[in-house]
């Protein structure tokens, strides 16, 4: 698609549990929101991208809409509509077939009516139903014609995307890259894997301009301040900051510039011990947070330095480790201690997350805006070193001069030879050493040669995988 070409926005608007996030994952052709039988699981905008006939267009899926709500979350959530609103170009009311029209339903009308948008009534849930009755007392809301659909089957849902983009019809023509995939409504895509995320990025060598998207997942416990953060990098309110755990429940992405570098932030739910999951929708948070990390290129773990480095902050850095994910950790509210405290916190972080020796440890006030240009440095570091080029010459030259000058130990009358070393992945590095009898290098001595590598090719910020290839002997008897 065509970066330069003006693409429509779309909203979709409603009260709670109509089936917005549905009708989002399907004209997405995505699972990016979260869809279950709850009311209130989508709190923040979540962008997307679809495309019907000629006409591509961007989709925002919003939060159940209070427009009367005075305080608490549901007002943040009627704010992040209104801001959806007033940022788009067309505006699709949902409404739900099943329930019939109430008070709720009148009030949002009333306020779409003034906001002067074009507005598309959408009736859902109308499968199995006749026409008439399906949208018939619908057309007291005095928002025109309803449309009969079904967000899950997809009955319907192109001919409203359709008469949603009818008035573009008239316009230029928008260009458009031969190979945009056209919109259909089949059943949603699957997610990136971490396999697949960043495959496109391989080809960078550590030290060169960034010249794509840096996928960055900002994860942490609830109420470390990563919404805050994300807002304070976009100068906006762009998802909710609330002072209560829990608050962001999807994982939302959000493209943005910085520095001429391009990234998609990722904010995550906050993820509490197994035990104290016990909302399903929680599950499916934790879950979305999980796919977050292994599908992102860095990840930005969140502490709180006014709260204890927990059980749990140590077992959400063992998942990025295991994932072999970039990481950079950033201890928030720090303008909040005085000196005794800091330095209790710094001897926390080195005593129970000292296996997170790789990564840039900074200390931020995400709320001030301190210390964000520094993380942000780190961040295109981690980036860089994770698709780092390592030249299999330079690779075998640090392994001879680190066994020389600290041979392996012998395992009986043995002693492992390590004859060359050659690149085997990126995201992390992989590093694989050719020779014979490897199986016998013990875990303190792969340590060692990690930290020579690191120096050597200087790779802070990301997980390095070393993995030994022993090679085949013809003369042991026995053997073919």
């Amino acid at each position: 698609m065509n970066s330069t070409a003006y693409k429509p926005v779309v909203a979709l608007v409603g009260r709670a549990n109509v089936g917005k996030s549905t009708l989002f994952n399907r004209i997405t052709r995505s699972r990016a929101a979260l869809v279950a039988d709850f009311s209130g699981l989508t709190r923040d905008r979540h962008y997307g991208e679809g495309r019907v006939g000629e006409h591509p267009f961007i989709a925002v899926d919003t939060g159940g809409f209070e427009p009367v709500a005075k305080d608490g979350i549901l007002l943040e959530m009627a704010r992040q509509t209104q801001q959806a609103i007033a940022e788009s170009d067309v505006v699709i009311f949902l409404v739900d077939a099943r329930a019939g029209v109430n008070a709720h339903d009148h009030e949002i009308a009333r306020l779409l009516r003034k906001s002067g948008q074009r507005v598309f009534l959408a009736v859902n849930k109308a499968e199995g139903m006749r026409y008439g009755s399906a949208a018939a007392e619908f057309h007291e809301l005095g928002l025109g014609e309803p449309h009969p659909i079904s967000a899950s089957h997809g009955d319907g849902v192109v001919d409203l995307i359709e008469h949603a983009l009818s008035y573009l019809d008239d316009a230029a023509p928008v260009d458009l890259a031969d190979d945009e995939p056209e919109f259909v409504v089949d059943d949603a895509e699957p997610l990136l894997t971490g396999d697949d995320a960043g495959m496109d990025e391989a080809d960078d060598a550590a030290g060169e301009p960034v010249s794509h998207r840096i996928k960055l997942a900002i994860v942490g416990r609830p109420n470390v301040g990563k919404s805050t953060l994300i807002n304070t990098l976009l100068g906006e309110e762009r998802v909710i900051a609330f002072d209560m755990p829990g608050t962001t429940r999807d994982a939302i992405e959000i493209e943005f510039e910085r520095g001429g570098v391009g990234y998609t932030l990722i904010d995550t739910a906050g993820l509490r011990r197994r035990g104290k999951v016990f909302e399903a929708v929680e599950k499916f948070s934790v879950i979305k947070t999980l796919q977050a990390i292994e599908a992102c290129n860095v990840v930005l773990l969140m502490l709180d330095a006014q709260a204890e480095i927990s059980d749990q902050d140590a077992h959400i850095a063992g998942f990025v480790l295991e994932t072999g994910r970039a990481l950079v950790v950033a201890i928030n509210k720090w303008d909040g201690l005085d000196s005794e405290q800091r330095e209790r916190i710094q001897r926390e972080f080195e005593r129970k997350l000292r296996f997170l020796s790789f990564a840039k440890m900074h200390t931020v006030s995400a709320l001030k805006g301190q210390g964000v240009n520094a993380l942000i440095k780190s961040v295109n570091a981690a980036h860089a070193a994770a698709f780092a080029k390592l030249s299999t010459p330079k690779l075998t030259r640090v392994l001879h001069a680190a066994v020389e000058q600290q041979q392996p130990p012998r395992k009986r009358i043995f002693r492992p030879k390590m004859r060359y070393a050659h690149q085997g992945g990126q995201n992390p590095p992989l590093i694989v050493i050719h020779g014979s009898a490897l199986d016998a290098i013990p875990e303190s001595y792969r340590r060692y040669l990690e930290s020579r590598f690191r120096a050597a090719f200087k790779l802070d910020g990301t997980p390095l995988r070393i993995e030994f290839k022993s090679s085949h002997n013809p003369y042991v008897q026995g053997t073919q």
